[in-house]
């Protein structure tokens, strides 16, 4: 019985969950004003460009392509990733760039190059503190033009492969009868290895199966490289998951778009028996029926074209938590780190702020007594104003937060229901396509309106919203497990939610015992948030809406010197 190398992963996989690369995104940068270094002619400027890394905080600088006209990067909505732009005059032929007066310099996340309008950001240039060539006066910080940034996803990043494959004469595997075959297909990596991508349904007892057509990202597939090996497992399915390999073939996304031909008929070949019988042929055919390919809407296109990101958190207020002002509580303020609420509720805050223009955000607080009557409220504003419940960034919702530990009593019970039911009206105010709006609820207990939140999440399901709960403490969070409905779609009354759209995580999963909180919570956040793109392009499409037209760029000066020449250095890029 011949098994694959890692049998444990073949067993686990999750077709619809596989691991997608991220989406590749061309940014091209452009400048105004910029400081002339030159004594008797313009300067001409490069612009080097830098990333940093999540665990080591280095910055390394990002290769361009042989035609420099850009910076090609990898885009995750989930994550923040740091960007530098370094603006320099060349003076020479030299890939040194200590030999070139330092112009200016930019900082800035992807998300905010996205997330802006058009996906088109302006920056000014400053000074480098360190810098021994200072901006005229020799003021670190000094403005010294400004930068300008567009992001564009690459078209081959938004393209769907839909195909089917039959199979003929493959290897019989079981004793009593024939094999249940199925297909695991692999994209392989730069570094020569190779990620589950996709496993096409068991098909039982033949040796002739033939499969159902299913849809994959050509990103997952490739990653945009038409011509990277994919490699092809036929197996024999198991009950208890021992499945037995039957063989393998290679191919490319290229020699797949040729659809339905000779050349897409394969011969599927076990190693080991090819090596032991001499007159071994192969373990049976594998022949492509159909092959099509379209472009799909992505997350992005709907960003460039101005949908909004609505965040709205709701913090629990509940008595379990503990008296804020001692150290056991979940609440505690130290004046040394924030407690496990502010932490959770920055690391997804700072991400998610750069696809909301205003940076205004509501905040409730749910399960607290408030002044001056004592009264229960379960979705109460944490600034005071009923009215208006939005604090001014992601700073404003943690002093709002502080002030209400000061002001309310702690008390409870844990209900959900309010707060998903006060998003959901705002939801349903906005339904075409220019809003989206994500909850986070941050809570410590189990919840006491179980029945009613699940109906309030069934109805949320059909509105433009997504919801994400963090669990904190130590309490068992199996009520979360099932609202989250990532095993069991999530029903009310006999009625099944049109999409999933809760994510939970407990908080003490992402506790990082080295005390490195800036890593975990950059863990949490990925996690959290890695399902709201397609969580939001699965509305999108439900509701047939498309993408508006990105905003026309605001009338100004031309950018200096758009036109590309070639680099000094293979890493660096002209402007």
């Amino acid at each position: 019985m011949e098994q694959p190398e890692d049998m444990a992963s073949l067993s686990e996989f999750d077709s619809l969950a596989g691991s997608i690369p991220a989406t590749k995104v061309e940014i091209t940068v452009s400048c105004r004003s910029l400081l002339d270094k030159d004594m008797f002619s313009k300067s001409d400027p490069l612009c080097v460009m830098y990333t940093q890394g999540m665990e080591n905080k280095q910055w390394r600088e990002v290769d361009v392509p042989s035609n420099p006209d850009f910076f090609i990067v990898d885009y995750f909505f989930e994550e923040k990733q740091n960007l530098r732009f370094d603006l320099y005059d060349v003076d020479s032929k030299s890939p040194d760039l200590s030999k070139h007066d330092f112009l200016g310099q930019a900082f800035c996340t992807l998300g905010e190059i996205v997330g802006s309008p058009g996906s088109r950001l302006e920056k000014p240039l400053t000074d480098r503190p360190t810098s021994r060539l200072p901006c005229p006066g020799g003021v670190p910080g000094k403005k010294c033009g400004t930068i300008i940034l567009s992001a564009e996803e690459l078209s081959n990043c938004r393209d769907v492969a839909t195909m089917q494959f039959c199979a003929n004469k493959l290897d019989k595997k079981d004793f009593f009868g024939k094999s249940d075959p199925f297909l695991v297909f692999y994209r392989s990596n730069e570094d020569g290895t190779f990620t589950i991508c996709h496993k096409t349904e068991v098909v039982k007892n033949t040796l002739n199966p033939v499969w159902q057509t299913f849809s994959i990202p050509v990103r997952a597939l490739c990653n945009g490289d038409y011509d990277r090996t994919i490699k092809v497992e036929v197996y024999d399915w198991d009950r208890d998951g021992s499945h037995d390999f039957i063989g393998e073939f290679t191919t490319s996304y290229r020699e797949l778009a040729r659809g339905q031909s000779q050349f897409n008929i394969y011969e599927v070949v076990n190693p080991k028996k090819k090596m032991k019988k001499k007159k071994y042929v192969n373990s049976g055919t594998v022949t492509l029926l159909s092959f099509a390919v379209e472009s799909e809407c992505t997350f992005l296109d709907y960003i460039k074209g101005g949908t909004q990101i609505n965040f709205t958190v709701a913090i629990d207020f509940t008595a379990s938590n503990g008296n804020p002002s001692q150290s056991t509580s979940l609440h505690y303020m130290s004046p040394y780190q924030l407690n496990a609420y502010a932490l959770a509720l920055t690391a997804v805050g700072e991400i998610i702020q750069h696809y909301d223009s205003d940076k205004m955000f509501p905040a409730l607080g749910f399960g607290a007594k408030l002044p001056p009557d004592g009264r229960v409220s379960h979705e109460f504003p944490l600034n005071g104003n009923q009215e208006n419940p939005s604090c001014c960034g992601i700073d404003g919702i943690l002093e709002a937060y502080h002030r209400s530990l000061r002001t309310v009593q702690l008390y409870g019970p844990t209900n959900f229901a309010p707060v998903v039911t006060h998003v959901a009206r705002s939801a349903a105010a906005v339904q075409d396509g220019s809003q989206y709006s994500v909850l986070l609820i941050i809570t410590d207990g189990v919840i006491s309106d179980m029945a009613q939140t699940k109906e309030a999440i069934v109805n949320a399901a059909k509105l433009p919203m997504s919801i994400i709960i963090v669990g904190v403490g130590q309490a068992e969070f199996d009520a979360m497990v099932e609202l989250d409905g990532d095993d069991v779609r999530i029903s009310s009354r006999g009625k099944l939610a049109e999409r999933d759209i809760v994510q939970f995580v407990p908080f003490r999963d992402y506790v990082d015992r080295t005390g490195n909180h800036v890593l975990s919570m950059a863990r949490l956040a990925r996690d959290v948030l890695a399902e709201i793109p397609d969580q939001l392009v699965s509305y999108m499409k439900a509701q047939g809406i498309r993408p508006r037209p990105p905003p026309a760029a605001p009338a100004h000066s031309p950018p200096q010197s758009p036109a590309r020449t070639p680099p000094a250095s293979p890493l660096h890029t002209h402007i």
